[in-house]
């Protein structure tokens, strides 16, 4: 459907926060979820004129209903019909409790959800719980499991930080079992209460990236990853060296600005829910033309003019490393992602401070 997408005029993804409401309180959540909803949230006539102004980015739009917890709106099925009226291709991220019952899925199945995505960041009750200090893997399974029956193709959404990464293997397994088409691996952006989670180190997310390749051509699931683009320059090389099967995909991956966009709950637009810095709001101007137009949004998709090592990177077009992240660590969301180790050849510019040794000089595992 969108092997032609200009990234420039359409996002492959807009995401809508229908809420920041949620019975959960996770350790990792980006919106720092809390049990009521907001009084400035979107109406259900704002959400609808959000809806079609989507459509006018063109027949087929991927829209991401997320939160919080979007069931927390009693108007969710409503909103899901009306976008499926409209021609986009509604999807969900619902949160893991419940309130998710085999009813509430079948009904949004039946309102016209294309995907459900369902959070699963450990591979039993134990590690999930334990993780997001809540307890809710029961009811993401009978969730999954509700999704399956009803029909409704199956995402499954994983954490990436030093708590979870071990773990790998074996959520990945829980994934099969699962019957998911997809399983989309987040590496962590220290926003909201994903702060006070340690990041796994630039050379293990590196053998990550390489291990994930070897899934999505071992699996019948696809294999996609989260603020982490440099998982096509690890393909890209892989298959320059002979270890994969066929060569990899060239054309520029989707990060904050391009190729993916989010509108707050209450309507600000942001290039992704983990680069906050609003570049409009939809009560005063569309989302088509904040994303088309803005400066923050056109200065996300132009690599050429990032700074540092990302910015002298052959692989910037197919990469461009997380924008969110840059702007996370550094406050320039045009600055170098420092979860990447990769440095360019004959770059000797300033490196990320997570690739400098104690006394500021490069570290071997940056070179």
């Amino acid at each position: 459907m969108f092997d032609d997408l200009d990234t420039d005029r359409r996002p492959l993804v807009l995401v809508w926060e229908v809420t920041q409401a949620c019975g959960l309180a996770c350790r990792h959540c980006r919106a720092n979820a809390r049990p009521q909803r907001h009084p400035d949230e979107l109406t259900t006539a704002e959400g609808k004129r959000l809806l079609a102004d989507a459509a006018a980015f063109g027949h087929g739009q991927l829209v991401v209903l997320s939160g919080g917890d979007p069931l927390a709106r009693d108007d969710l099925t409503e909103l899901v019909a009306h976008g499926d009226d409209l021609g986009l291709r509604m999807t969900i991220t619902p949160s893991g409790t419940r309130s998710l019952t085999p009813e509430r899925v079948s009904d949004l199945g039946d309102a016209g959800i294309a995907r459900m995505a369902l959070s699963l960041d450990g591979s039993t009750r134990e590690r999930h719980d334990a993780f997001r200090g809540e307890e809710s893997f029961a009811d993401t399974v009978a969730a999954a499991r509700a999704a399956r029956d009803a029909g409704i193709p199956l995402q499954i959404n994983t954490t990436v930080c030093a708590d979870t990464v071990e773990d790998l293997p074996a959520i990945r397994d829980r994934v099969r079992d699962l019957g998911a088409v997809l399983w989309s691996v987040f590496f962590l952006v220290p926003v909201g209460r994903g702060r006070v989670l340690d990041p796994v180190s630039p050379e293990r997310a590196e053998a990550a990236m390489a291990w994930l390749h070897e899934v999505s051509e071992e699996e019948r699931f696809g294999v996609k990853t989260t603020e982490a683009p440099f998982y096509r320059r690890v393909g890209i090389q892989r298959a320059e060296a002979g270890s994969a099967d066929a060569e990899a995909d060239r054309r520029g991956g989707v990060t904050a600005g391009r190729g993916f966009g989010f509108v707050g709950h209450t309507g600000e637009v942001y290039p992704s829910g983990f680069l906050p810095e609003s570049a409009g709001n939809v009560r005063e101007r569309s989302a088509v033309d904040v994303y088309r137009n803005a400066d923050l949004f056109e200065s996300l998709r132009d690599p050429d003019g990032f700074s540092g090592k990302c910015g002298a990177c052959e692989f910037r077009h197919v990469c461009g490393g997380s924008r969110s992240r840059a702007y996370a660590v550094t406050g320039d969301p045009t600055d170098s992602d420092p979860l990447c180790p990769y440095v360019p050849d004959g770059y000797d510019g300033p490196l990320p401070e997570r690739q400098r040794g104690a006394d500021g000089e490069r570290s071997e595992s940056a070179d």
